[in-house]
């Protein structure tokens, strides 16, 4: 029988809604005006708006394709041990005790996505022993959207704890203190090591302590996303303080880490998980059960992006030359804060918005709403996803300007 020639199909299923960011991506690139602005896709760009190769990128993919002794072999089912020793001194810290006492399982992953989600298939097959019910997982809200479909997509339940506070534009650190005294022992709590995504919002240290008093009372288990380390601030031993805090305090945890951002390498997948245990015997048992996942899912992880990192890392030359370009990122960012604040109090926009210097990373929630978001894309071409959450990046001397009018007209008339 040929395929025309069939009437039914065995498969019950329906047209999945697209994906909200990436519509308005794609409806941006479809919009013929010529100043259209893109503010919605979390990738940086320079001050002409093109993508932005770092310059220490640049240097190692030279080396590596000079190198004879590469090839095109399998990695270990755990990655490159290069990458994962350098990329857990990175984000723990070269001389944490964890890392000196070998109670660090580490394994590179599909960028952070990947790593969110090993994380959080290996939680749902190994929950905390302090759990009393179902696996749960405690999300911020709002959060990276992904989060709440990971989880769920392996069975574990998703609730949400309140973090923006939509009338300071700020953290609700009450309401984000009570949720967690009223979480159950055992459960998983995402937090965003820094550059909180989407709304660029990050506990002081003072509120980190909070926080980490309440999940150590508590016996419930922290999830640190980490996808921001240098490009935030500029300054790595900052951004990976909150993680780092919680480790002085002898709590066993989990971390997501990316080098989407802080190296530019969004299309190479590079990434690492990792699970840090009481004792050496755990963590051993730990890294052999998040192997044999890693096995059933994806074999071995992409060689190219890892040797990236772990060139840069492991080289102090190479790695000096990284930081001065994470600093011209995360100063530019900085520079595009300071002048759609200064440009929207020199217009008198109405409302405050100190909330655009106080955030801190990529993205901003810049507290337009929905139906001033659709007015601002159908009568300016400006394109941002519609709770309001700008990319930084996207902004430029070049669009600056008009995009503060643009905001400014939408603020006052819809």
């Amino acid at each position: 029988m040929s395929p025309s020639a069939l009437s039914s199909s065995v498969f019950n299923v329906t047209v999945a809604p697209p994906d909200a960011l990436f519509g308005v991506l794609a409806a941006y690139k479809a919009d013929p005006s010529s100043q259209k602005v893109d503010v919605s896709v979390g990738a940086y760009r320079d001050n002409s708006g093109k993508p932005w190769v770092l310059p220490v990128v640049k240097k190692v993919d030279a080396i590596l394709k000079d190198d004879p002794t590469l090839d095109h072999e399998y990695l270990p089912i755990t990655g490159l041990p290069d990458f994962t020793a350098s990329s857990a001194r990175l984000v723990l810290g070269a001389t944490a005790d964890p890392i000196k006492n070998d109670l660090v399982a580490s394994v590179q992953t599909i960028s952070g996505t990947g790593a969110n989600h090993l994380g959080a298939l290996f939680l749902s097959r190994h929950p905390p022993t302090t759990s009393v019910g179902p696996t749960t997982v405690y999300i911020s809200s709002p959060t990276w959207p992904n989060h709440k479909q990971i989880f769920a997509n392996v069975g574990i339940a998703v609730r949400e704890y309140p973090y923006f506070d939509p009338k300071t534009l700020g953290l609700d650190i009450n309401g984000f203190l009570s949720a967690l005294e009223s979480a159950e022992p055992g459960s998983i709590i995402l937090l965003h090591a820094c550059a909180h995504n989407p709304t660029g919002v990050d506990p002081t240290q003072d509120q980190w302590k909070q926080i980490a008093d309440v999940i150590i009372r508590k016996n419930l288990f922290p999830f640190f996303d980490c996808a921001y380390q240098g490009f935030a601030s500029g300054d790595l031993d900052r951004d990976a303080w909150a993680v780092r805090y919680f480790l002085s305090k002898g709590v066993e945890l989990l971390v997501c880490q990316s080098f989407a951002k802080n190296f530019g390498l969004y299309g190479e997948r590079a990434g690492a998980l990792h699970v840090i245990s009481a004792t050496k015997e755990i963590s051993t048992a730990v890294k052999s059960q998040l192997a044999v996942l890693q096995r059933s899912e994806i074999s071995n992880p992409p060689a190219y992006g890892a040797r990236i990192v772990a060139k840069v890392l492991n080289d102090p030359t190479l790695f000096e030359e990284w930081t001065e370009d994470l600093k011209r990122m995360s100063g530019r960012i900085q520079e595009m804060r300071k002048a759609l604040y200064d440009k929207l109090v020199e217009l008198g926009t109405p409302g405050t918005w100190n909330h655009i210097i106080d955030q801190i990373g990529m993205f901003s929630f810049t507290g337009l709403t929905p139906a001033q978001v659709g007015k601002i894309t159908k009568e300016y071409h400006v394109y941002l996803t519609s709770n309001g959450r700008i990319s930084m990046a996207g902004l430029n001397s070049n669009n600056i300007d008009y995009f503060a009018k643009a905001v400014d007209s939408v603020v006052r008339t819809a």
